[in-house]
């Protein structure tokens, strides 16, 4: 049987640029398990150059990043739509080009530029088959306030929540403080809108406090998000998986913390590397992750309790609203959705939902009776689901305006009906 070449597309200018590195690797560990592709990494550096070799497999070769770039080939993709290419020159002036196909395009990018839509679009634009979001979910799900929005507007539960950009907080600071008191209350949670991993996010108990959060996240995001902040809550995340109608969650986790919110260095820099109940947090393959102490299994090695204590009636009721808020920002491929539970009202409210989460969430579908290397095929096969469904829509029409317009006096302004 002939092999798909996946493209495994991570990294990229985002803050969340090593934590999409783990997720890659890992994701790459468990696709070359199945026998069922030929893998083609494809490294996006911080500065946004592309960069393909099999030394990026490993995970050791990234703590000296200069030499393990050094080993491999700088690419781009070949602007022609169908082409489906990578293309690389080599390094001596009369190297031939090389030209690597691609099947299928595994996005793993967390945060900005990768997250958010502009990976997507340009994927569109290729009319290449990829996983993940399309360009509507990367970028309705990585804007916190239109996310909110959407979700509300969906009859789906979320928490009171206010918005300014950061030039009206620099410049109506007090009002905004009286503002967010009067809306919201005591405590409130302050997030930049454009960010995931917990970047950014602040409690503030006050006005001062307050203060210095909008300032903190101004730095981050333009666009600042304030929200009632539950105080005696539990944290829930569900995955959901598919495309289409086709689409189901995975059981439920609590992530653990000593902290008023689950934070970057809870998500990511726990260090224990084991789940309450067993769930494995070794890359796939059993490779080992190299490099700083913590958070060396990325998402995967959160304190975190799977699954979740809740009661059946419980566990239904939160998977059943990650399914709707998956549905609702047009979901494809594998979400994270994070949940509040109010433990003095017993309301349920979705928090955000991720549409490429952490080592895309395997330890939920592993947990869920589906493997690593199975979640990979089954992203692959959205991937030629929404290619397929788009093969069958019309984009454009046969015809030539322009050709018709060619006899046309006064030009433009002459052409009858055209409109501008």
């Amino acid at each position: 049987m002939q092999k798909i070449r996946l493209g495994v597309l991570y990294g990229g200018p985002s803050v969340e640029h090593e934590i999409a590195v783990i997720s890659a690797v890992q994701a790459m560990s468990a696709a070359a398990e199945s026998q069922k592709y030929e893998l083609v990494p494809v490294y996006i550096s911080k500065d946004g150059l592309w960069y393909t070799g099999p030394e990026l497999l490993d995970m050791a070769a990234y703590a000296d990043l200069p030499r393990l770039l050094a080993k491999c080939r700088q690419v781009h993709m070949l602007a022609d739509r169908g082409a489906h290419k990578l293309v690389a020159r080599g390094k001596g002036l009369f190297t031939k080009t090389v030209e690597v196909s691609l099947d299928v395009i595994l996005p793993v990018m967390h945060g900005a530029h990768g997250e958010d839509g502009c990976l997507q679009g340009f994927l569109e634009l290729l009319n290449i088959p990829y996983a993940g979001p399309g360009v509507l979910a990367a970028a309705v799900g990585m804007d916190k306030i239109m996310m909110k929005n959407v979700l509300a507007a969906n009859d789906l539960p979320v928490l009171p929540a206010i918005w300014f950009t950061a030039d009206e907080w620099f410049a109506n600071r007090q009002s905004k403080l009286r503002l967010a008191e009067e809306k919201l209350g005591w405590p409130i949670i302050v997030k930049p809108a454009n960010l995931g991993s917990s970047v950014g996010i602040s409690r503030a108990e006050n006005a001062d406090e307050l203060a210095a959060a909008l300032d903190e996240a101004a730095g981050f995001s333009n666009r600042l998000l304030l929200e009632t902040c539950l105080t005696d809550l539990r944290e829930i995340n569900c995955s959901v998986l598919g495309y289409g109608s086709k689409i189901r969650a995975s059981v439920c986790e609590e992530p653990l913390t000593d902290n008023a919110f689950l934070t970057y260095q809870d998500k990511y820099m726990a260090g224990n590397g084991k789940s309450s109940k067993g769930v494995g947090m070794k890359m796939a393959g059993g490779a080992k992750m190299a490099g700083a102490k913590g958070g060396q299994g990325g998402m995967s090695d959160a304190r975190r309790q799977v699954p979740a204590d809740l009661s059946p009636e419980q566990a239904t009721e939160l998977q059943e609203l990650a399914q709707r808020a998956f549905v609702a920002l047009d979901g494809c491929g594998v979400s994270r959705v994070d949940l509040l539970l109010d433990k003095t009202t017993g309301r349920s409210y979705i928090n955000e939902i991720n549409t490429i989460p952490g080592s895309l969430s395997f330890y939920l579908w592993q947990a869920s009776g589906l493997d690593f290397a199975g979640l990979i095929d089954e992203l692959v096969e959205s991937a030629l689901w929404r290619q397929r469904s788009k093969a069958k829509l019309t984009y454009s029409y046969d015809t030539n305006i322009l050709a018709g317009m060619a006899g046309a006096s006064g030009g433009i302004k002459g052409a009858k009906g055209v409109k501008r």
